[in-house]
């Protein structure tokens, strides 16, 4: 099922919009969770990365489109975004916060259907595992492709990402746990590492860009097994 907001200060179009959803269910066998709101600094409030589609009105009210868009993009990369507008103008805006495409109103069923199926085919293309962790003022979701390693001191938590780290609470066997399925190896009880990103191994050093990061002793032999094992498998 996939989960989208559809956002515009017009109960009027947000009716439209969920009745040309539920026509596209029956048509194409789809499922949609549907969540309105009635303005963009509704939506940005409390986001917390959960939708998979959003159909956002250009103006509104308290928080226009365009606004709304760029906030959600500094916590969301991946979240689909559509434009809802009567004016044709500002589509050509739509590219600073990737979107996907724009919806002129009147809203005609066939252009709407065809964006819809270009946003799902966007959707299911991306097959990454994303995680979410709590932040000061809200969540923040993160590809564990774009984890590089996870340190863990006490309760505080680091994520590592390729574009900059998230703190945040939670423990090392947790996150083993959530990862167990992805490329990453328990190098010590404080370190989670993600052997994508392994550049060389001196010692007991392991080499991630500038950081260095220590496996075990009684960890060294099951980490290069098993980054052996990642290398055969990416053909490396």
């Amino acid at each position: 099922m996939l989960q989208v907001a559809v956002v515009d200060d017009d109960a009027t179009y947000r009716k439209e919009i969920v009745a040309m959803l539920a026509k596209y269910e029956k048509e194409y066998g789809e499922s949609f969770n549907i969540t309105e709101y009635t303005d963009g600094d509704e939506l940005v409030e409390n986001y917390n990365s959960d939708y998979d589609i959003i159909l956002l009105d250009v103006e509104m009210q308290f928080m226009d489109g365009m606004t709304a868009a760029e906030h959600i993009r500094e916590i969301d990369p991946d979240v689909i975004l559509v434009f809802i507008t009567n004016m044709p103008q500002y589509a050509i805006k739509g590219y600073r916060v990737d979107a996907l495409d724009y919806i002129l109103k009147p809203i005609a069923y066939y252009p709407f259907s065809q964006t819809i199926k270009r946003a799902i085919g966007r959707r299911s293309t991306s097959d990454k595992k994303y995680l979410r962790f709590k932040i000061k003022g809200g969540e923040q979701k993160i590809a564990s492709t774009e984890i590089r390693y996870i340190e863990v001191i006490g309760h505080d938590m680091i994520i590592h990402g390729i574009n900059g780290n998230i703190m945040t609470k939670g423990t090392i066997k947790q996150m083993e746990e959530e990862l167990k399925e992805e490329s990453f190896f328990l190098c010590n009880k404080g370190f989670l590492v993600n052997l994508a990103y392994v550049d060389a191994i001196q010692g007991n050093d392991i080499k991630m860009g500038v950081d260095v990061v220590q496996v075990s002793r009684s960890k060294k032999k099951p980490f290069m097994d098993a980054l052996n094992k990642y290398m055969r498998t990416m053909g490396h």
